[in-house]
């Protein structure tokens, strides 16, 4: 029997509501209702939940680094033929590149989000 169920991941990240509107339209999510900035909660199609939660402070990860190490990262699958088109999309919303899938020998591709966290357009 399991101990806990899983609710959320959640991100730390300088701007939650920017954040979240990033990941609702890349996901197909909805942005929950709520009065607070500081917390931010997606919900996704599938019910999966992203949160994104106020850092001040935040220091985005370097992507590959020891130093400042990405400790997490998503990995989002799409279908092979949208590949092309899903990255075109993800960048419009404000997303950048930093690695390439070797004209589809790796079949992933990597990117930061706004606020830096590293993510993966993999193939489904």
């Amino acid at each position: 029997m399991a101990i806990a169920t899983m609710h959320s991941v959640v991100l730390d990240c300088p701007d939650p509501r920017r954040l979240a509107e990033f990941y609702a339209q890349v996901l197909g999510g909805k942005i929950e209702p709520g009065d607070d900035n500081d917390w931010v909660d997606v919900t996704g199609p599938d019910g999966h939940k992203l949160a994104f939660q106020e850092s001040p402070g935040f220091i985005p990860p370097q992507w590959p680094s020891l130093e400042h190490a990405q400790q997490l990262h998503l990995d989002l699958q799409v279908p092979r033929e949208r590949m092309d088109q899903a990255e075109q999309d993800v960048i419009a919303l404000g997303a950048r590149r930093i690695q390439g899938d070797d004209d589809g020998k790796l079949g992933f591709r990597v990117y930061l989000d706004p606020a830096g966290h590293p993510f993966c357009l993999c193939v489904s």
